[in-house]
């Protein structure tokens, strides 16, 4: 199983953000009994890197189990449980893949249990990421399902003596062809292990048939939410668990020069120091977070770029070797022969993830084996930092993942669950290590920055003739558009950071969707053309123009009448194998400020699976999309985050959100695409768009209005 990974994961392939000194007799003096194996870091690292290959910490590439039993059990009291690598941040995958594996085995969804993200149970996953479980993992788990369908039924024709094709499978139940026969799962599972493999040729149930997906299945545990009764990483609890805080410089990118880690006479809390590592453990949080601020840390930082010298930044330190995009047709040509031409620059600010569950994990060692709890949406790569971290094999590490409060890209690394691990194997007792707000917004990493140049030609007809697009830093998902133009050049440009940058929802397609659909806006703005037709012109792709048309049609595009204080705005895309159109309407109050009035998008992912719940995640990729377009941007200045609290740095409120419209294409003719992510890449181009219309001014940077609010 090859999972895409793209280049602006730059979380994935960063160093590791700590090197622990311990030695051997400190590692066997922390555990009473029970074997504990050491791997020689060289061993370590060659096995690491044989794993990985080019793709980044984690071990992404390998094959998928093929046996049934590996991702099926069905128990004895003929409960079903499937099994997943896979993990709940929020987007409802748990209901999802539970519809799909209720689907294949005609069984009601609550017949059907999921353990999701746990490295000692679940097959190996490269991580939950980049729209991928839709795609590949449903129709995994629809294959090991119906496989498991057809040996059961199998089984069912053996014991009445039977031809197979006589035996029909209805809500959980197996009757032969007259009806006068009637077998449970319970009652064909005892003693059944399903060891058979998946047949590659296996039958899964068509599109056109599906009964249980399809439909807007409640979502599964979602009492427990609303109730409180879930248990999120940081609500776990074990015997004797101590609380932990690691001291932390006051820049980024500072290296320790000394710290007095001398223990409490009172053993009121435990100093642990490792290198560039200090921390505290103590039986109480607010004992940890006193501890960690009394100590007396020495910290050597260098000279950092802010934000007033960023892109020039970008530019000065851009490699010079290009990536990504394409080359077609020629640059100069298409120049001669375009009767107008437009170069623009487009910036986009870092911005903070803000996930509403803060990284937690709880870490304890037994026997020379490491459990963490923890929310990551890459349990095997977090198993793998793990293990490279205190220098032991994988099979000596378990990580659990509870359903965890929302990631959007930011909770890849693991450095929180080290951090637990350190504190517990110092003081040989469970740790709990939760992130402050302020860790999060400092010491996490963050959206790219980036700048982009656009350079293009259009002949007065509407036709666009040439294409060049050039991106530093940000990224290069979506780099490349679907607009029919017959000379291009589409490079993005890899660069220094001065911040540590990596995933997040969406990755650069936002960013490049941005720059491309601003341009369009402003092609079309220059042939005096309707920046919707102008757009069909120049598309062929027909999902697009399907998309494009129905968010036209729907928010009554053709019908809108230009007012003083109004405008309206339009982009549309493709990301992740799914098609957006976005409209806005903003209106402009006395003294400037700007107030978004109504939003629709008309979202396109093939068949789709639980019509209600994909709703939700695209009207939840435009609330979040409204940070990133209008307001958020992390400020900092020589390694020092500036506005690192909820206080300083805005986010989106109930008050800035417009009456949302959300139209549904249902292809049941396609395979379904995921949706996490490219709903939000249409909504900051529609808006900024819509403000050019009603104002005349035109916005090119990320966020369009840094010091205004929405009112």
């Amino acid at each position: 199983m090859n999972e895409h990974l793209e280049v602006e994961r730059y979380e994935l392939f960063a160093e590791s953000w700590y090197h622990f000194e311990f030695d051997r007799r400190q590692f066997l003096k922390a555990f009473s009994g029970g074997l504990v194996l050491l791997v020689p870091v060289a061993n370590l690292l060659a096995e690491t890197a044989q794993r990985q290959g080019e793709s980044g910490r984690g071990g992404f590439g390998r094959d998928l189990p093929k046996e049934i039993g590996a991702w099926i059990h069905i128990d004895e009291d003929g409960s079903i449980t499937a099994y997943t690598g896979k993990v709940e941040m929020g987007q409802n995958i748990r209901t999802s893949l539970t519809q799909a594996i209720a689907e294949e085995l005609r069984v009601p969804i609550t017949q059907a249990k999921l353990i999701m993200g746990d490295t000692d149970l679940t097959p190996f996953d490269a991580g939950t990421f980049g729209s991928r479980t839709t795609p590949t993992m449903a129709p995994q788990l629809r294959k090991a399902a119906a496989a498991a369908r057809e040996t059961l039924i199998g089984l069912a024709a053996e014991r009445w003596q039977v031809e197979a094709g006589s035996v029909r499978l209805a809500d959980g139940r197996f009757v032969n062809s007259n009806s006068t026969s009637v077998l449970t799962f319970a009652d064909l599972a005892k003693g059944l292990k399903l060891i058979k493999t998946i047949p590659p040729d296996i039958s899964t149930t068509a599109t056109s048939d599906w009964s249980v997906a399809g439909s807007s299945t409640p979502k599964v545990d979602g009492r427990d939410f609303v109730t409180g009764r879930h248990k999120y990483a940081s609500d776990i609890k074990r015997e004797g668990m101590l609380f932990g805080k690691v001291v932390r410089p006051s820049t980024l990118n500072s290296t320790l020069v000394s710290a007095d880690s001398t223990q409490p006479a009172d053993g009121a809390f435990q100093v642990v120091k490792d290198g560039d590592f200090i921390g505290v453990a103590a039986t109480q949080q607010q004992a940890a977070t006193r501890a960690a601020d009394s100590i007396k840390a020495e910290w050597k930082s260098v000279d950092q770029p802010g934000n007033a010298e960023l892109f020039e930044y970008f530019r000065k330190n851009a490699e010079t070797a290009e990536r990504g995009g394409r080359k077609v047709g020629s640059i100069a040509d298409g120049l001669a022969i375009a009767d107008k031409k437009l170069e623009q620059t487009y910036t986009v600010e870092y911005i903070a993830h803000a996930p509403l569950e803060p990284r937690a994990a709880v870490a304890e060692w037994s026997d020379g084996k490491l459990t963490v709890w923890t929310g990551t949406q890459r349990p095997f790569g977090i198993r793998g930092e793990l293990a490279e971290a205190f220098r032991i094999s994988e099979d000596k590490v378990r990580v659990i993942v509870p359903d965890t409060g929302s990631a959007y890209g930011g909770k890849h690394t693991g450095e929180y669950a080290v951090e637990a691990a350190r504190l517990a194997l110092a003081t040989k007792k469970p740790v709990k290590l939760v992130w402050t707000r302020g860790e999060e917004f400092t010491w996490a990493y963050f959206r790219p920055a980036g700048v982009i140049d656009v350079k293009s030609g259009v002949k007065n007809d509407g036709t666009i003739t040439v294409w060049e697009f050039h991106n530093y830093n940000s990224g290069s998902s979506a780099i490349e558009g679907n607009y029919d133009i017959p000379n291009e050049n589409i490079q993005f440009h890899p660069t220094k950071s001065p911040l540590r940058q990596g995933s997040y929802r969406g990755l650069a397609a936002t960013a490049n969707h941005f720059a491309r659909e601003t341009h369009i806006d402003e092609l079309a703005s220059l042939v005096v053309m309707d920046p919707v037709q102008f757009r069909l012109r120049n598309l062929k792709d027909e999902r697009l123009r399907a998309v494009l048309s129905g968010a036209a049609d729907k928010f009554g595009w053709s019908r809108y009448r230009k007012q003083s204080d109004r405008g309206v705005g339009v982009a549309c895309g493709f990301e992740k194998g799914s098609y957006i159109a976005t409209c806005a309407e903003v209106s402009i109050a006395t003294g400037g400020r700007v107030k978004l009035e109504r939003v629709l998008a008309c979202y396109e992912c093939g068949a789709i699976v639980n019509p209600k719940h994909l709703e939700n995640q695209v009207e939840g990729a435009i609330v979040m999309g409204l940070g990133g377009a209008l307001f958020e941007k992390i400020e900092f200045a020589n390694g020092t985050i500036l506005n690192g609290r909820f206080s300083r740095y805005r986010v989106p409120r109930f008050s800035d959100v417009p009456p949302i419209e959300i139209v549904l294409l249902n292809r049941k003719d396609l395979p379904s695409a995921g949706a996490g992510e490219t709903p939000i890449v249409g909504l900051a181009p529609a808006i900024g768009n819509a403000i050019f219309a009603a104002t005349g001014k035109r916005l090119r940077a990320l966020p369009l209005i840094p010091k205004g609010v929405v009112t």
